[in-house]
């Protein structure tokens, strides 16, 4: 009788520690954070909080833009002149003090630009005497060239010691011109500013029969459109 007890008692004690240890990982630890997928839930959710408490990216900031009207002066990479120069021959130039807005320099002193031959005529073959006139295309901004419209600079030679220097440029932009050669503090400077309002420069291209611009002569172009520095 009591070895039967025995048997019967020990029967229920293993049946109960069957039960106990076949019940859900949810119901024996009364929590979430064991049950499926919900380690992976709670994850989720304090990664969207901490994307949440990040602050706003600033704006970017506003493109700074040249106005039309800006003087653009560069020195030449190359000669040009009435007879040397071809129309539609391009040249080669470098900005000689940098280009400024609200202060800031957007286009630094030494940016390469480039520049068209608008017209070359030499002296003798065609009447009126010689000519040139010239252009910028585009400059360098950030490593892109950027085309760019600029008023015109034009010189004639009527004849031996006879000289003039027109302004040509679209609407009410009229460009500037110097003569000049860059010697670093070397050398003689050649030539003179022609103000905003038209007007001559008579000493400043050399040559006694045909316009010649040396290398290095500085000239100084107005803007006729703005440009939109990003």
């Amino acid at each position: 009788m009591g070895s039967r007890l025995a048997t019967i008692t020990l029967a229920l004690y293993l049946s109960l520690m069957l039960f106990a240890c076949s019940k859900p990982a949810d119901q024996t630890t009364g929590g979430t954070e064991n049950a499926p997928g919900g380690g992976m839930a709670d994850k989720t959710k304090e990664a969207m909080k901490s994307e949440a408490a990040k602050p706003a990216p600033a704006p970017a900031p506003a493109p700074a833009v040249i106005p039309a009207g800006t003087v653009l002066t560069v020195r030449l990479g190359e000669a040009l002149g009435s007879k040397i120069s071809q129309a539609g021959q391009t040249f080669s130039a470098t900005l000689a003090n940098p280009v400024e807005v609200d202060g800031k320099a957007v286009i630094p002193a030494g940016a390469t630009a480039s520049g068209t031959v608008v017209d070359a005529k030499p002296l003798g073959r065609f009447k009126g005497g010689a000519s040139l006139t010239v252009k910028l295309t585009s400059i360098s901004v950030n490593g892109t060239d950027r085309p760019i419209e600029t008023s015109s600079v034009g010189r004639t030679e009527k004849g031996k010691g006879k000289r003039t220097a027109t302004m040509i440029g679209g609407g009410a932009g009229v460009g500037a011109l110097i003569g000049g050669l860059a010697g670093g503090g070397k050398g003689a400077a050649i030539g003179a500013l022609a103000g905003a309002g038209a007007g001559t420069a008579g000493t400043a291209f050399t040559g006694n029969k045909d316009v010649v611009l040396p290398a290095e002569s500085a000239l100084s172009f107005k803007l006729e459109q703005p440009l939109e520095i990003k």
